[in-house]
């Protein structure tokens, strides 16, 4: 196969947060490993429902019907099952007909691990521990909060994500939180040509953006955002950096302060990452909404 130069998108997503499996994990809790692995297997027939990010796989996937060649998304389940017990889950995926072939069944332990084998440029879990493991290996990572916002009903999709401490460094967050928002204001003016440090999404922002440039501007199936609490001035130095890691974001949101819900409405967004508990608190109430528990914020 000649795949020349295109890379492909790889997302990694716990079976807990590709189905609804609460009530599985409910019998996990109170009964434990062995009565769990005994109702998985008395079930397997028995298809899962959708979880919180289900539409999300499942918009991801349709790119590929849009292009020519090889597939250039890819979605890996990761799952702290056995493979025995996993069953379930395989026939689910095959029962909603979503096109995933790979995945890891780490009984028991963690499967953050196999994150990075696979080559992953973002995982999805609800489970907070492996998300902050993931990100402390390079990998950004979302834990995925119950939502009470219903997927957008259009094939386009939708990605906001807030800038400090997920798209750029927490520095200038710490900075507000430590010394308050005149220090803050004071010193992104004074650094206003300064770009910004990475922060743990801006590598995903930049796979994302790759695979837009597969197509023409006017029928792209994917759309960002930056949905941001910063304000004028402290946007410069945000818009100079994005200019200097040659990334294009699509709408950028400069809300000094207000409630981020109600504008991540608006844009339609499939998924918002942030890194502050406050803000996915209000987010969750409108859209699907992972929490980055990176930075300052997070300490």
């Amino acid at each position: 196969m000649n795949m020349g130069k295109k890379s492909k998108l790889v997302i990694a997503i716990s079976s807990t947060a590709l189905f609804d499996m609460a009530e599985s994990h409910h019998v996990y809790e109170q009964q434990g490993v062995d009565a769990y692995a005994e109702y998985q297997r008395q079930r397997e027939d028995e298809v899962l429902s959708p979880g919180e990010a289900f539409p999300l796989a499942q918009k991801l996937l349709r790119i590929n019907d849009k292009l020519e060649g090889e597939p250039r998304v890819e979605i890996i389940l990761l799952s702290r099952n056995s493979a025995d017990t996993g069953l379930r889950v395989f026939n689910s995926i095959a029962h909603h007909d979503l096109a995933i072939s790979r995945a890891a069944f780490s009984g028991g332990e963690s499967p953050y691990r196999y994150v990075s084998a696979f080559g992953c440029d973002l995982f999805l879990s609800t489970n907070a521990d492996d998300v902050r493991s993931a990100l402390d290996n390079g990998v950004a990572a979302a834990t995925l909060l119950p939502s009470r916002g219903g997927p957008s009903d259009t094939d386009e999709l939708r990605f906001a994500f807030d800038g400090d401490a997920v798209l750029f460094s927490d520095a200038s967050e710490r900075i507000f939180k430590e010394r308050g928002l005149q220090a803050f204001t004071d010193n992104e003016r004074a650094a206003a040509h300064t770009p910004l440090d990475a922060g743990p999404f801006k590598n995903f922002l930049q796979a994302l953006q790759s695979l837009q440039s597969e197509f023409s501007q006017d029928d792209c199936p994917i759309r960002t955002a930056l949905v941001t609490a910063r304000s004028a001035p402290s946007h410069e130095r945000v818009v100079r950096t994005l200019r200097d890691w040659n990334i294009r974001i699509d709408e950028s949101l400069f809300l000094g302060g207000l409630s981020k819900g109600d504008f991540l409405k608006s844009f339609g967004a499939d998924v918002f990452f942030d890194d502050q508990q406050a803000h996915c608190s209000s987010a969750r109430e409108y859209v699907a909404t992972g929490h980055v528990p990176h930075g300052v914020a997070n300490e």
